[in-house]
This record gives C-alpha cells, structure tokens and sequence, in this order.
C-alpha cells in the first residue's frame, strides 16, 4: 500500500491548469499538442499571480478621478483694490483682535499666512490687510516659557510687517513683584520699524500701592516705578505715536500711584489720552462714582438670588 503523504509536505498540483498570457500571436497559435509535457501549476503559482494577469481582453486600468479644472478661471487679481483688502479681511475674520506670544498662534495664526505664498502682489496686499487690523502685544503675557521669552512676539516680525501695524499694547500687571528681564525695549525689539503705529494701548491689571496687597509687595513704588520707565521707553521707540489709551480692571483706580505716575509720563511726552471701554473711565470722572449709589453690593460668597439689602445695628 502505497504510503499517503501530508498536506503541508508536498504541493498538490492542480490537474492540467495552464496559464497563458494573452497575446496577439498566442491567440492565433492553437494550443500544443502535448499538453502534460509543461510543469504543472501548484496553488503556490496560483497565489502569486495578479488579479491582472487573469483579464484575457481588456486590461485593468487603476481609477484616476480627473481634477475639475474651471474652463475660465477667476481672475481675482482682476477685482478692485478695495474689493480684494475686503476678501483678505474676511478671510483673517476669525483670527483674534490681539495677538501675543503664545501656543495657539500656530494653530491659528500660521496656517492662515499661507495665503500670502501665492504671489508678491497677494503677499503685499494680505500683509497690510492682516497686520494692520490687528493690536499687537509688546511683551508676552502667557504663563510659562512665553513669558519669560527674552524674544516678544514683536521683535520675531520681519521689518515690513512691523511697517504695517497700526496699534500696540503694553500690559502691566503680570509679573508686579518681579518683571521678567525680556521686559526691555531696545534695538532688537523693532520700534523703530512700527513708522504707522499712531494708538499706543496700556492695560493695567493691578495697582501694587493697594492696600490689599500690602506685605506682598517687593518695595514701595518699586513696579510703579518700572512701568513709568518702559512706558517712557516705548514712547521714545515709536516715531508716530500721538495717542495712549488707558484701561485696566475694576481694582485699579485713577487716582493710585500707578495710574497718575503713567498719566504723567504721558503728558510730558505730548501725547493724548483717551480711555478703553473695559474700565469704563472719563475725564471728569470720579472713582467713587463708578458703582451706582443703588445698587446692591453682595459680599463674596453669597447667592445673589433673593438676598436683599437689610440695615443692620449692633449694640455694644
């Protein structure tokens, strides 16, 4: 008896299967005579050929779709000036009013520059379209390694985008007790080159001679003293700033040291001044004047719904 093999020592062949590639001259050749005198074809064989090889008349052919392709163009440089600075400002639409040195900048800023590869003339319109309608921040204000960068977002421009913007803000607050050391204007920072910059905005956060932080001070006048002198210093860089508008939060009051030590170095520069429309403040405006007389004050901590002013007496 003849001894039967195992199914993964020996391939089994498949019959009298042949393949034959299509060709011109095998389709008008008749098949040979003897047909066992070929190697038989195993399912290993079968395995390696394509799904192309099989086709007998019409060959496989991979699908390419085509790329619309307009048959005329749009001719965009073709529109009026103002038109096209009015398509580049809707399209930056959703990038923020202020920008500053922070993480979401590539996300949503730098993606949205490369609108301006597209040519030089579309470079230098959507240039002035998008840094002339933003406020950019002079030194950094996000927490981490953006703020103490001894390179602010202003001095990373280039010279003509620093050509086309129009305001600047300088905010004081961060960092009261001790100012990172990038905090300085010097030659590296560009003021020089910012020659359309007529609004210089201040927004002041805190007021360091409020007797609320008293203790936590690093010395008395020390930042009011420090934000005196870069304001000075920014005024100095820009060549045509006319105007500073002031604005800060609700605990920062007019009459502090820190605002009138700024007020001050304003008017000796020759500048005007006009307020923000966070503080809500105006010259003939007193502090005290800024709650309404009836209105109800809630104490913190407590819910505001059907709490209701009482006057109360102690007896001693």
């Amino acid at each position: 008896m003849a001894r039967r093999t195992s199914k993964g020592s020996v391939s089994r062949p498949v019959g009298t299967l042949r393949i034959v590639m299509p060709s011109s001259s095998s389709r008008a050749q008749t098949a040979p005579a003897n047909p066992t005198s070929t190697k038989p074809v195993t399912e290993e064989d079968v395995n390696k050929l394509s799904i192309a090889d099989l086709t007998l008349d019409t060959p496989l052919i991979p699908l390419r779709p085509k790329r619309r392709v307009p048959r005329t163009p749009f001719h965009f440089l073709s529109l009026p000036a103002e038109v096209r600075i009015q398509i580049y400002i809707y399209f930056f639409n959703d990038v923020d009013t202020v920008l500053d040195l922070g993480p979401q900048n590539y996300k949503q800023v730098h993606k949205k520059l490369g609108l301006m590869r597209v040519c030089r003339q579309v470079h230098d319109e959507a240039t002035f379209a998008f840094y002339s309608t933003r406020t950019f921040r002079l030194f950094p204000t996000f927490p981490g390694r953006y703020f103490k960068s001894k390179k602010p977002l202003l001095a990373r421009l280039k010279p003509q985008q620093r050509q086309c913007i129009t305001s600047l803000e300088l905010r004081l607050g961060p960092g009261w007790n001790a100012p990172p050391k990038g905090w300085v204007v010097n030659s590296a920072l560009g003021l020089s080159d910012c020659v359309d910059v007529q609004r210089l905005k201040v927004f002041v956060e805190i007021d360091p001679s409020d007797s609320a932080i008293r203790g936590f001070r690093r010395s008395d006048g020390f930042y009011e003293g420090f934000s005196v002198n870069l304001l000075t210093d920014v005024l100095e860089g820009l060549p045509s700033v006319d105007t500073v508008e002031f604005d800060g939060w609700t605990s920062v009051k007019q009459s502090g040291a820190m605002m009138q030590g700024l007020m001050e170095a304003v008017t000796r520069f020759g500048c005007a001044i006009e307020w923000g429309p966070e503080r809500g403040w105006t010259d003939a405006m007193e502090d005290d004047q800024d709650i309404p007389a009836t209105a109800v004050v809630f104490p913190e901590g407590l819910p505001h719904p059907g709490y209701e002013s009482h006057g109360l007496m102690a007896l001693a």
